[in-house]
């Protein structure tokens, strides 16, 4: 007998069960009160395990917290963060810096504030994370010791070049740079205060010059031998005149420019070579100049002529020097050369005393004579109109044999080294010196990466061309004239660098400092490059200077200036000695 299966009972018995509606509401009400108990919760004790700046707050009310982290720091918040590079070690303290601890928002940021985030209400029975500190940060002062560092680090990329001393090219290699990252230093040193006692390294990057060394051989083959292969000539008018190649290589460079070596031809530098080979063509003008006569500035008058004009020249030169045969000429004409710098103009500047002066002592060197007495010489007789730039290194130019320097030393690296005018930043700090006492705008000045006691503390300045610069702004009613000079140094006798302003004075300047701090200490080092420089330690500390300005017996405005300043490790000459073998025994 076959058994059936009634189709009526097999539909009910399948039927799903049904949860009455208020059955529902009610699991979502608990969901939502469960919820917004968590919310409460979040704001009023922190998640379970959880620690700030390694500090352990977990499961505290927020204000508790606030206090056990502040305790918890007390003795690492004023700890100087170490920064390395290499085998140079910074000092920095956190509030020279601009770093402080801001302990509420820290715990505020690791829970201590009320959050609809159901992952922070889970953390708060099964969290376990440590939270970095939130901190104050003054950028201003966090940049400014960075680019300390950076000034002591960075190695200028060096870009090829030719000049053509005695008429001959000299190609100068070019050479990568290392410049730190900036902003990605100050983030590591924010990141390391109050978390890790370990050294904050340096972040550098590589910059490749522009030119590589083919491209300045290829401009040596195509640019720099062409051009001195033999005279251009001038037709002018009936004359036909060689123009020499010593009339227009003192002025001629192959420089870098827009990623290609291209030549450069300088109008006032051709102005003095051109004029002295062209000896039968015309007159020369003359500018007008001030000079010093019995301590009294005089105005030497100007004088118009007849000649080729430098810029010119030096535009119509550039196409030709690199042809050979008929192609390399050019025709020119004489023309009237008005002064550039009329007598009207000298007596309108308003230079009738001298403002400020200043001098500094140095020990005998034959280079220090032959760079500093350069220097000035190049410095000396320059004129700043008002609202004028004086900028060191576009006056003196570049420290090369052809510009007259010899080899000194120089501080790079922060240590000594032998590199081409080694001196020169006595030359700096003199003049700057002399600005600053003649109540000129600092617009740019670099101290010393560590400091040399012969020279003003906090109120010295150092230069490196292309890269570190000394610029103040005539920001005075009147024009400034510059005189400098160098007494040379003896055997038994200390020289004297000696830079003058002359103008009409507006100021009494009156400097001053405050005390040393934030020492930091010196190290040793072991050099045993070919390059190496003996040097003593030399203590690291920072100091304020000011400066303040009056007239007529009455404080008008004052400034302040922050030098700081990086130890000087103990360097010894030679290879580093090994250790001694552990006792016996």
């Amino acid at each position: 007998m076959t058994k059936k299966t009634s189709t009526t009972a097999k539909a009910k018995g399948s039927k799903r069960r049904r949860w009455p509606w208020w059955t529902l509401g009610g699991v979502l009400a608990v969901l939502a009160a469960a919820y917004v108990a968590g919310y409460l919760l979040t704001g009023e004790r922190l998640p379970a395990n959880t620690t700030v700046a390694q500090v352990d707050v977990g499961g505290m009310e927020p204000a508790a917290a606030v206090s056990t982290l502040e305790e918890g720091v007390a003795d690492r918040v004023d700890a100087p963060i170490l920064v390395q590079h290499g085998e140079q070690t910074f000092e920095l303290a956190p509030a020279d810096i601009g770093l402080a601890l801001d302990a509420e928002e820290s715990i505020d940021a690791a829970g201590g504030e009320r959050t609809w985030d159901p992952r922070d209400m889970w953390a708060l029975i099964f969290g376990d994370r440590d939270y970095a500190p939130v901190l104050d940060v003054d950028d201003e002062k966090l940049e400014g010791a960075v680019g300390t560092i950076a000034e002591t680090v960075d190695v200028p990329v060096v870009e090829a070049f030719i000049s053509f001393p005695e008429g001959r090219p000299e190609p100068r290699e070019p050479v990568a740079g290392e410049l730190v990252e900036r902003e990605e230093l100050s983030e590591a040193i924010a990141d390391a205060y109050l978390m890790t006692e370990e050294p904050v390294d340096v972040p550098t990057s590589t910059v490749e010059p522009e030119v590589d060394s083919e491209g300045l051989a290829e401009a040596v083959r195509t640019i720099a031998e062409p051009a001195v292969s033999g005279p251009v000539i001038l037709n002018v008018g009936e004359q036909t005149v060689e123009l020499p190649i010593t009339a227009y290589t003192p002025a001629l460079t192959v420089e870098v420019v827009d990623g290609a070596m291209q030549p450069k031809i300088d109008p006032q530098t051709l102005e003095q070579p051109l004029t002295d080979s062209t000896t039968g063509i015309g007159e020369k003008a003359v500018d007008a100049r001030v000079e010093i006569q019995n301590n009294q500035p005089v105005v030497i008058p100007s004088k118009p002529g007849v000649g080729l004009d430098p810029k010119t020249m030096a535009d119509q030169l550039l196409p030709v020097i690199t042809k050979t045969g008929p192609e390399r000429s050019i025709t020119v004409e004489a023309t009237p050369v008005e002064p550039e710098f009329t007598t009207e103009d000298a007596e309108a500047l308003g230079i009738r005393e001298k403002i400020s002066t200043f001098t500094t002592n140095y020990p005998h060197a034959d280079y220090r004579n032959i760079n500093q007495a350069r220097a000035a010489e190049l410095i000396n007789g320059t004129i700043l109109e008002p609202g004028e730039t004086f900028s060191f290194n576009d006056t003196v130019g570049e420290r090369t044999v052809a510009n007259g320097f010899a080899m000194g030393t120089v501080i790079n690296g922060g240590v000594f080294r032998e590199e081409m005018g080694g001196g020169v930043s006595q030359v700096v700090t003199t003049t700057y010196n002399a600005a600053f006492f003649a109540g000129l705008e600092d617009v740019e000045h670099h101290p010393h990466a560590f400091y040399i006691n012969r020279y003003p503390v906090g109120r010295e300045a150092t230069v490196y061309y292309g890269h570190l610069d000394l610029r103040f702004k005539n920001s005075l009613k009147n024009g400034v004239l510059i005189r400098a000079y160098v007494n040379p140094s003896t055997p038994g006798t200390q020289g004297a660098m000696t830079v003058e302003m002359w103008g009409t004075k507006e100021y009494d300047i009156e400097a001053g400092e405050s005390p040393r701090r934030n020492f930091r200490q010196p190290g040793v080092r072991y050099d045993d490059t070919n390059r190496c420089v003996p040097q003593a330690p030399i203590q690291g500390f920072d100091i304020d200077i000011h400066r303040t300005f009056y007239q007529n017996g009455q404080k008008v405005k004052s400034e302040t200036n922050t030098a700081r300043y990086q130890a000087a490790d103990h360097v010894i000459c030679g290879p580093q000695p090994a250790p001694p073998p552990p006792p016996e025994g």
